[in-house]
This record gives C-alpha cells, structure tokens and sequence, in this order.
C-alpha cells in the first residue's frame, strides 16, 4: 500500500501547508482519509485524478476535515465529468452537514442531477464497516465537531493503517492504533496539555503502549513544526504535503 500526504497542515495553514487529506492506493483500490476545503487542489498539484478514487472516509464534521467534499462534488460534475459512484463514509449525520455545507456555499448545487451515484455510509463507534477492501473500525475521541468525532482504524488483510482525527488524548487511541503499520497521529502542538489536541509531550509518553511500527505526526501549529526536528525516535514520520510511504 502507498500513502501519499495531499494536506497534512491544521485548520490554518500553518507553514502553509494545506488541509488533512490522505491518499491511499492498495493496488486494487485507491481512497481518502479526510478531505479539508483544499483537497481538490492537493490532488491537482500531485497531478492525481480525482475520478479514480471510489471512496473517501471523514474522520470529523470540521471544514478542514471535510469541507472539501463541497468543491469535489463541483469538480466531479463539471470538471473531471465523473461518473463512476462514489461512496462517503464518515459519522452519523455526514449527509445533512454536507448538504448544508453545499447549499450555504453554492446554493442548487446539490439540486442539480448527477452522472454518478453518490452514496453515504453513516460510521458508529465499535461498528466495523467494510469498505475499499479493508476493515474500518471507528473509535470515538474528544473533538466537538456537532457529530461524534472518530479515530479509525483500517485493516487491509496483513496491514493495518490507523489515525487518531483531531482529538486529546483518549485511551481507545491505545486499541485504534496497537501494532499498526502506520499510525497517523495529530500532534498539534510540542508540548503542554492542549484542550481537544495532543501534544509530542502527550504523544511520546503512549507510543510504548500503543505499539505501532510507525508513527506520522501531522496537523502540526507553528510552535510544533518549529521543534519539529526535537520529535525524534524509531519510526517516527514527520508528515509533510506531498510525502509518500510505503505502509
């Protein structure tokens, strides 16, 4: 499987880096993780086509998680003509924030008909639901967002992918993330409790119980990306738009 960081930035921008979006192709099916206002763009300077990813899982109800889905839907219709479906997975509600979204930013755009189906799956904690050939375990964290927010976990046979979403510490981030692969982590800031965010304080004190082979910090402030270089230890990535690993 190959990960590619479209957007690993927080809500805004630091070091300019681009909204939480993740590419993921496991040889058979390509998706995202998340899918900030800015994916669209991340994708095109990547030069990756929108129309061959089938599905896009959304950890949270934020705009810099999922916002993007509003000009996917405008690029799907007018720009990349699409018409294979799409399926969205994401908390209970995704559907009507989406529409809300949509209509409060292009209004009758949701209105107007479609060449592809667009289908949503409404993801609960503890409910594995199988989607793109994999396992999707949602774990609930602490991160309001007016909709149950989610860790998730993804097991694709042999590998295990796994990412907290936006939240504070929590212990099912022990369980989301135990022996995975690749653990994707939101390290908002360097150091110090940080209300509904982690820290590399926080962070690094769990890494021995969670296990995961790998660890990606992203959707790093200006204070975490400038001590970036002091997060340090096996197997630790430090996520950067545009890197791409092999899981």
């Amino acid at each position: 499987m190959r990960l590619t960081v479209v957007g690993c930035g927080d809500a805004f921008g630091s070091g300019g880096r681009l909204q939480t979006c993740y590419h993921l192709d496991t040889g058979r099916e390509r998706l995202l993780l998340d899918c900030g206002a800015t994916s669209i763009i991340g994708l095109n300077r990547l030069g990756m086509d929108a129309n061959s990813i089938a599905t896009i899982v959304i950890s949270h109800l934020h705009g810099d998680h999922f916002a993007g889905l509003v000009w996917w839907l405008l690029h799907a219709q007018h720009v990349a003509k699409r018409v294979t479906p799409l399926t969205v997975a994401g908390p209970v509600g995704i559907e009507a924030r989406f529409v809300a979204a949509a209509e409060a930013l292009f209004a009758g755009s949701t209105k107007v008909a479609r060449r592809f189906e667009l289908r949503f799956v409404e993801m609960t904690a503890q409910a594995p639901v199988k989607l793109a050939g994999a396992e999707i375990t949602a774990y609930e964290v602490s991160h309001p967002s007016g909709a149950p927010s989610h860790a998730l976990r993804l097991n694709f046979g042999a590998k295990t992918l796994a990412f907290t979403g936006d939240t504070e510490w929590v212990e099912p981030l022990v369980d989301c993330g135990r022996d995975a692969d690749l653990f994707i982590m939101e390290c908002y800031a360097y150091d110090g409790p940080v209300r509904y965010h982690m820290s590399w304080e926080t962070i690094s004190a769990n890494l021995g119980r969670i296990g995961a082979r790998r660890v990606m910090l992203t959707h790093m402030n200006a204070s975490m990306l400038a001590n970036q270089h002091k997060a340090a230890g096996p197997g630790i990535v430090l996520a950067e738009d545009g890197l791409v690993v092999d899981v």
